[in-house]
């Protein structure tokens, strides 16, 4: 594997819909000791606040948000296609009774007061939690929308400033 290298969040390319909305992300959080993490194609980033943020959204009946609610910081992570099963697996099995790590082949690490990230991501973005708000129904200018909710469990948002952003070096010029 490769070494990640810090990158600025002006001097970021790709396309962050499709990275985010296509090729997906891994929302991790808590310590290399006890931590979860999901699979997610809803987020973003931009400016808020004069600062460079990221979100998300988690529902609460997911195993990661109890993660995300007790730390102070959460990783989002990108990988290559050959990490789509991995993907796969993070988002349709819980944190509560299997070991994604052991199930996935993706290998944890980070700094003992977290947040846990993967050493087989290509893009890394590490946040620190500035706000947290519920989805709530009757906010819905779009009504319609509630149909995504036929269990009544609407995410939660995060939005984080970014901290650190790792990514792979870009390839050298010949």
């Amino acid at each position: 594997m490769e070494p990640l290298v810090p990158v600025a969040p002006r001097d970021l390319d790709g396309n962050l819909f499709r990275l985010i909305g296509e090729d997906w992300m891994l929302i991790t959080a808590g310590t290399p000791g006890a931590w979860n993490t999901m699979t997610a194609s809803w987020g973003g980033a931009g400016v808020l606040w004069n600062r460079n943020v990221v979100f998300c959204f988690v529902r609460p009946t997911r195993h990661t948000f109890g993660f995300l609610e007790r730390s102070e910081r959460f990783s989002l992570c990108f990988f290559g296609e050959r990490w789509r099963p991995a993907l796969n697996f993070c988002g349709s099995n819980s944190g509560r009774d299997t070991d994604k790590a052991a199930a996935t082949g993706l290998t944890p690490v980070g700094p003992p007061e977290g947040p846990v990230r993967f050493a087989e991501a290509r893009l890394v973005v590490i946040a620190r939690k500035l706000y947290a708000d519920d989805i709530r129904p009757e906010r819905f200018v779009e009504p319609a929308l509630d149909r995504l909710y036929t269990q009544r469990d609407y995410h939660r948002v995060y939005i984080g400033e970014i901290e650190e952003i790792l990514r792979l070096p870009p390839p050298a010029s010949p």
